[in-house]
């Protein structure tokens, strides 16, 4: 386990997009560290994660890393870094609202031990779900009617909507209220919430969407569609 070295203080205000890239960073450099290796050029690092040397250099920097001439970034301290700096340092609790194929599939999911999630409770609506363990000694699903219960006696840190549409919203309404204030949405809709509540949506039909987009344009010839407003010469035309 990495102890906890002096260091510059993790900055306020890193991008979006710079945190967006953190864990994929983190990513490349536990498997340097699995191989043995123990430092890293910020090449070698644009290489693993196909980003931008530069911006690779720029992103650590938020997090008062700048490695050193000739020799390149400590991985392990690198990788502490970067884990103090996303605020995993520490556990969360995690619930999950619907046990449904994807609940089923999330609650067991080992990459959240990995990264100090722990999954505290599940909850669904569906008698013939409610009762069941999740997994080898996984949770066990609740009544989502016991949601602010169990809230209250799991304490759960952030949550992850894996529901129907319809009742995303609701459920979203739920959570906050009991004061959670993280959200992860795999529900397919958008969600309203307070400015103070992060909500995070993974829409996986948009994504393919967008893949398909990619694709028709690579099978096409890879021809631009031409997004720009049309110039008043070009309207009366």
């Amino acid at each position: 386990m990495v102890q906890q070295r002096p260091g510059a203080p993790i900055l306020a205000g890193i991008p979006d997009a710079t945190v967006a890239r953190l864990p994929i960073y983190q990513r490349a450099l536990l498997r340097l560290q699995e191989t043995g290796i123990v430092t890293v050029s910020s090449a070698e690092l644009a290489r693993l994660t196909a980003v931008n040397g530069a911006k690779v250099r720029k992103d650590l920097s938020y997090l008062g890393s700048y490695g050193v001439r000739g020799v390149g970034y400590d991985v392990e301290y690198l990788q502490y870094q970067i884990s103090r700096g996303l605020g995993l340092t520490q556990n969360w609790r995690v619930l999950i609202v619907g046990a449904g194929n994807l609940g089923r599939a999330l609650a067991p999911y080992a990459g959240f031990a990995n990264r100090d999630f722990e999954v505290v409770a599940v909850v669904d609506s569906d008698p013939a779900l409610i009762g069941s363990t999740l997994g080898e000694a996984g949770p066990t699903v609740a009544d989502v009617a016991d949601l602010e219960r169990i809230i209250s006696q799991s304490a759960p840190d952030m949550a992850v909507i894996a529901t129907p549409a319809d009742v995303a919203q609701a459920t979203c309404d739920r959570l906050v209220a009991c004061g959670i204030n993280g959200i992860l949405n795999f529900a397919p809709a958008v969600l309203a919430a307070p400015n103070d509540v992060e909500v995070r949506e993974v829409d996986l039909g948009l994504e393919l969407q967008i893949l398909a987009f990619h694709e028709q344009q690579r099978r096409n010839g890879e021809a631009t569609i031409d997004l720009r407003e049309p110039s008043t010469d070009e309207v009366a035309r």
